[in-house]
C-alpha cells in the first residue's frame, strides 16, 4: 500500500485505541470519584443523629437585630458568648470563613449567638468586622435573662456548661424541629459522643463541623424533594 494509506490507518488505529482507553478510563474513575465524593463525610450524607430532642426555643428573647428569632422551622448553629464577646472574635471568625461563608445563602439557614445585654456595642462591633468575610445578614445575637439562658443551655443536655461570664466556646447544630444534630459516635472523643464544636479549634470546625453541616442540609435538601414531589401527585 501507498505510503499515504499506510500513515493514514496506522493513525486511525491509534486514535481508535486512545478512545478505547479512555472510555475504559472513565467507567473504571467515575464509580471511584462517586464513591469518594459521597464517602467524604463521617456520616456518608445519611441522617446526622438526633441527640437531644426538644431543645428550648429563644423566641423570647430579646434581638439585637429587632425582629424576633426562633430555632423552630431554621437549620441553626446555636453559640453562648455571654458576657465576654471580646474573647470570642477569633472564634466567630473560624466559624464564619469555613461554615457561614459557605451555607449562609442556604434557605433558613442561621447563626444565633446569645450574648449578654450588657455586650450590645461589642456584638455591633463584632458584626461589622463580619462583614469583611461575608454578609452577616443570618448572624442573630439575642439576649435573655440569666436564668434563661441557663435554661436554654440545660436543654441541650449535653456534656458541657457554661462558663462563669455564661460563655461557652462549643457551638451547636439544631435541626427545624428544635432538636439537636452531632455525633453518637466520635472516635476522638472519650465518651464517644459529640454534642457541639469547639470553635476555638480551626481544624474541628473545618472537618467535623463542616461535615456535619453539609450532611444536615442533604437531608433537608433530599425531605424538601420529597415534599415538593408529593404535592405534586
Amino acid at each position: 500500500a501507498p505510503p499515504f494509506f499506510t500513515k493514514y490507518f496506522c493513525n486511525v488505529e491509534k486514535s481508535d485505541k486512545i478512545k478505547k482507553f479512555t472510555v475504559l478510563g472513565v467507567l473504571f474513575l467515575l464509580p471511584i470519584t462517586v464513591y469518594l465524593f459521597f464517602a467524604s463525610g463521617v456520616n456518608n450524607f445519611g441522617k446526622l443523629p438526633i441527640l437531644t430532642e426538644n431543645v428550648s426555643d429563644i423566641k423570647n428573647f430579646t434581638s439585637l437585630e429587632g425582629p424576633s428569632v426562633q430555632l423552630e422551622n431554621h437549620i441553626t448553629v446555636l453559640g453562648f458568648f455571654g458576657k465576654d464577646v471580646e474573647s470570642k472574635k477569633a472564634n466567630a471568625f473560624n466559624l464564619a470563613h469555613k461554615i457561614y461563608k459557605k451555607y449562609y445563602q442556604f434557605q433558613d439557614f442561621q447563626f444565633i449567638i446569645v450574648i449578654d445585654e450588657n455586650q450590645k456595642e461589642e456584638a455591633l462591633q463584632l458584626k461589622e468586622k463580619l462583614k469583611e468575610i461575608e454578609d452577616p445578614k443570618n448572624w442573630k445575637f439575642v439576649f435573655a435573662s440569666e436564668d434563661e439562658v441557663q435554661e436554654v443551655f440545660h436543654s441541650l443536655k449535653s456534656n458541657y456548661s457554661l462558663d462563669k461570664n455564661m460563655s461557652s466556646p462549643y457551638v451547636f447544630i439544631i435541626d427545624h424541629d428544635n432538636n439537636l444534630r452531632g455525633r453518637d459516635e466520635d472516635k476522638d472523643e472519650d465518651e464517644g459522643v459529640l454534642f457541639g464544636f469547639d470553635a476555638r479549634d480551626y481544624s474541628e470546625i473545618n472537618n467535623k463541623m463542616d461535615d456535619d453541616i453539609k450532611v444536615i442540609i442533604a437531608e433537608y435538601r433530599l425531605a424538601l424533594k420529597k415534599y415538593n414531589s408529593n404535592r405534586e401527585i
